[in-house]
């Protein structure tokens, strides 16, 4: 049956994984919700941009009256939240975005879905939902010991991203447990694929290894974090959508946990492969700076609970996507380099440290 599905920041780089899934391989509609900032890309849509079943809605999800104005003409059946604010070090560097966005976005967001949900007719009702995707960040960090994440992990945030981010997930679970709102978070690890901004550590190694530049790791690299390709996830995260249960929490996952150092050392032997350089291995290119602040050490999910009741596992290992994600920044060079020639902040492609 096909549904009217309701997506914020869908030209994000989760979000337009999403919308291509949804067009390609469902019959649902898509209203795209998302106020294009600096890493927002039509061009990720692909083909969804100009199909009959997308739609791009050019509004901010912090303006009521624009939400309002989303549920009352598109009537959407259902609610995909992932527009966000998501890069740590820019959370560092100015928290305000993330607190604006993240926390007060998803309440306008809430306000809106629950005043429309009130207004459904009973079958309507029974069958809405809303998707609120989050990160593993808001549980903390992890000694090497410790069991990896799941649903039921206490919260600890330690930057101003995960902070805003945990916030949001809190507000969400207030929503259905005060109002009845039927919603369900999810909570993923670091997503890597095709269409990533290059601020973002696989694609940021990825483009200074190709051009020859040093390589900066904070600390010594040892910092642990679980990788899961982005079309992976795109297609866990509309199983959630159409399969879930209100008031349920999924971790999403692909036991695919990396060092930062083995990630950009693997990054530079597959560029090596792919685009041999004259002057040896890029791995000469790595070097070690000082570690940024309040860097926590390994996030790892274990994603039992999802894979078991939403019939879903991972379908890429670490080697393959990431394979397959360097060889299509190799293949799309003018997008990157667009990116770059409009002034991009040369001093972040600078450090590989995270992933988000």
């Amino acid at each position: 049956m096909s549904r009217t599905i309701m997506l914020t920041g869908g030209c994000g780089f989760i979000g337009s994984a999403v919308v291509r899934h949804l067009i390609r391989d469902t019959d649902h509609v898509v209203i795209n919700v998302d106020k294009l900032t600096y890493a927002a890309s039509t061009d990720a849509l692909e083909e969804a941009w100009g199909h009959p079943r997308h739609v791009h809605v050019h509004a901010d999800i912090v303006d009521p009256a624009a939400m309002r104005a989303v549920f009352d003409t598109h009537r959407p059946d259902m609610v995909m939240h992932l527009a966000a604010e998501s890069h740590v070090d820019r959370s560092i560097d100015g928290p305000g975005p993330f607190i604006e966005t993240n926390i007060v976005g998803t309440y306008v967001l809430l306000e809106a879905a629950r005043a429309y949900f009130a207004g459904l007719a009973p079958e309507r009702a029974e069958t809405f939902r809303f998707h609120h995707v989050s990160t593993d960040e808001v549980f903390g960090a992890l000694a090497h010991d410790d069991p990896p994440f799941t649903e039921t992990t206490a919260y600890d945030p330690r930057s101003p991203y995960s902070a805003s981010k945990a916030a949001s997930d809190h507000l969400v679970r207030a929503w259905h447990h005060t109002f009845g709102l039927p919603t369900m978070v999810s909570n993923t690890t670091n997503n890597y694929g095709p269409w990533q901004f290059p601020e973002k550590l696989i694609p940021l190694v990825t483009l200074n290894a190709l051009a020859g530049a040093s390589l900066p790791v904070y600390g010594d690299g040892s910092n642990i974090r679980d990788w899961l390709f982005v079309e992976d996830h795109a297609q866990a995260l509309v199983r959630v959508l159409m399969t879930g249960r209100a008031g349920e929490t999924y971790a999403i996952g692909a036991r695919q946990p990396r060092s930062n150092l083995q990630v950009v050392q693997a990054i530079c032997d597959i560029v090596d492969d792919l685009r041999p350089d004259p002057g040896g291995s890029r791995r000469r290119l790595i070097w070690f700076v000082t570690d940024r602040p309040g860097h926590d050490f390994r996030y790892e999910i274990d994603p039992m609970h999802g894979e078991t009741v939403l019939h879903w596992t991972a379908e890429h290992d670490f080697e393959t996507g990431l394979r397959r994600a360097i060889g299509w920044y190799l293949d799309h060079e003018s997008w990157w380099q667009a990116i770059k020639a409009g002034g991009y902040r040369g001093e972040r492609l600078g450090r590989a440290g995270d992933g988000r």
